[in-house]
């Protein structure tokens, strides 16, 4: 009875884990916060990743027209790699959003509930803590009173009983200590029966605390922390489920990288780059032989038997003179600049600055552009006539005329659309035209070995070359193609007062008819007198002997032109 502190509240207050409950949770609470950190530094790199990876493919992947468009298949793999790339970038992106909405967000929801539930549970521990210790301290003031009242008791006992055995003692004295005896007595049995009753109801409490209240809020606790272990597990599967969702369009993506790279085909890229590099230009024959022994003294044994006059034979033994020939080969020169350095031409609108191939080809497209622009102008026009019909049938709908500006500024553009498109259908049948000639020429060379080769057109083709000997073929090569002077022209240029000077001369090496107008017809070996040089179609303008003038085709003459007869 001497002790202040009730061994039962010693002994709850040793066995009570309800403060190392209260550390573990929040240990629990921290760490699954730690861990949506660490989902939130996950889904910035995946962010970041897919920004830099779609940097790099608008770095390597410029915007570009439509023209400039790669057509080789290494140039079209390699964007179409980019292409790919870039899905994935999409892909990486997808994957931060599922982990943000899917695992950040819903971690960082979850946690402000534990937080929430755990404060919940925490002071119900605490209220019932603060119960018990309410219940323990009546019982204890109580029975503190108790046992003062029952020493109380004790001493007006004692005081009595002095009193009764003392003879000394009046009766009013032995009567006060009786009624303090009886008072004291009372208030000890009143004492003991609330000592009791606080007892009694501070050991139903406790029963109850140890065995419903504080098991209960342990409970919850307990189950607080399981769930929160279970959506860690959750969300440990949704981290790995957003990355897997992926996979199968990131396995097309390299797929696609794959199929981009078996797609490169040497050989249709080389292919293109000669398609795009075509001039159109002919070989060059070889140079003419220039014999300098010609003009030496020779023995009877050397000479030869021909029909040909004196002066014809030496003016063609004459040999070329150094400064043509060094001119000529200066002009070939000029023209072959395949595997030298390309002369710098400003770009003309005709493309005349172009190889022909290359030439033939802008200027298609350029037709094929044009024409695509009429057919917009055409549309618009025949959209604006279709308008003004409706306003003319309602005129409530609108004004007829306000249309008109509109349809001339419209019909304009046709007119000079169809222009354009004239006039580069002119220049195209004009290289076409050029083209023809040449592929002519060639054709008879290929089927006549004998045929001269080798003599430079002005546009840079090569045609007939004049030094080189030749015999009489036993089939008649094909015919040349027309020359594409106008028929007018011919009798303009024969209505010339003073006839055109002789600046050489050629042997036929095959008969020719001359049956269209502006021709001159020849025999086989015929010597024909040169007045006009071939101009690159394929004609070279002749006079016989009698006078009469006229076209030959060059690749039919064995050609010398000599300076010094011009005039003569």
């Amino acid at each position: 009875m001497s002790t202040n502190t009730c061994p039962c509240l010693l002994s709850w207050k040793r066995q009570d884990q309800f403060d190392n409950l209260d550390k573990h949770t929040q240990w629990g609470i921290d760490f699954f916060e730690r861990y949506a950190k660490f989902v939130k530094e996950r889904l910035d790199v995946e962010q970041n990743y897919a920004k830099q990876l779609r940097n790099l493919v608008k770095k390597y992947c410029p915007k570009r027209s439509k023209d400039e468009e790669p057509r080789f298949t290494s140039c079209v793999s390699f964007y179409s790699i980019l292409g790919e790339l870039n899905d994935y970038a999409g892909q990486r992106e997808v994957v931060a959003e599922e982990m943000s909405h899917k695992v950040y967000h819903e971690l960082m929801r979850y946690s402000q509930e534990l937080k929430a539930e755990r404060k919940h549970h925490l002071q119900e521990g605490r209220k019932a803590q603060q119960c018990m210790e309410h219940c323990w301290k009546q019982m204890d003031n109580s029975k503190k009173k108790f046992e003062r009242e029952c020493r109380e008791a004790e001493k007006a006992q004692i005081t009595f009983d002095r009193l009764d055995n003392d003879i000394n003692a009046t009766k009013s004295e032995v009567e006060k200590a009786k009624a303090q005896l009886y008072m004291r007595t009372h208030m000890a049995d009143e004492s003991k029966n609330e000592y009791a009753a606080q007892l009694q109801n501070f050991n139903a409490e406790q029963w109850k605390h140890f065995n419903s209240a504080i098991p209960q809020i342990f409970k919850n606790l307990q189950d607080m922390d399981e769930r929160r272990t279970v959506k860690l597990g959750e969300t440990y599967r949704s981290f790995a489920e957003a990355e897997r969702r992926v996979i199968p369009i990131v396995s097309k993506c390299l797929d696609g990288m794959v199929s981009a790279a078996k797609a490169v085909d040497e050989r249709r890229d080389s292919a293109i780059v000669v398609e795009s590099f075509k001039s159109g230009f002919e070989p060059p024959g070889d140079y003419p032989f220039e014999d300098f022994s010609q003009n030496l003294s020779r023995t009877g044994s050397d000479g030869t038997i021909s029909n040909t006059p004196k002066g014809e034979r030496e003016r063609d033994l004459a040999p070329i003179p150094r400064s043509e020939a060094k001119q000529t080969i200066g002009k070939s020169k000029n023209k072959l600049w395949l595997f030298g350095k390309k002369p710098k031409v400003p770009s003309l609108e005709d493309f005349s600055h172009l190889p022909p191939e290359q030439r033939r080809k802008r200027l298609q497209q350029k037709i094929d552009e044009l024409n695509r622009e009429l057919q917009k102008e055409t549309d618009q026009r025949d959209a604006l006539n279709k308008m003004k019909d409706v306003y003319e049938k309602n005129p409530q709908m609108g004004d007829p005329n306000s249309l008109q500006p509109k349809l001339s500024e419209t019909n304009c553009n046709i007119q000079k659309l169809r222009s354009e498109i004239h006039k580069n259908e002119s220049w195209l049948s004009e290289v076409e035209g050029k083209q023809s000639s040449r592929g002519d020429r060639r054709h008879s060379a290929d089927n006549h070995h004998h045929t001269p080769h080798g003599r430079e057109s002005p546009e840079g083709s090569y045609t007939d070359d004049t030094s080189q000997e030749h015999h009489t073929p036993h089939h008649r090569p094909a015919q040349p193609a027309q020359p594409i002077h106008d028929p007018h022209e011919f009798d303009d240029e024969f209505d010339d007062d003073d006839p055109l000077p002789i600046v050489g001369h050629c042997k036929a090496l095959y008969s020719f008819d001359g049956q269209n107008e502006g021709t001159l017809s020849m025999a086989e070996d015929e010597v024909l007198y040169i007045i006009e040089e071939d101009k690159g179609d394929g004609w070279t303008r002749a006079r016989k002997q009698s006078g009469k003038e006229g076209y030959v085709p060059t690749s039919y003459v064995e050609i010398t032109i000599e300076k010094n007869s011009k005039g003569s």
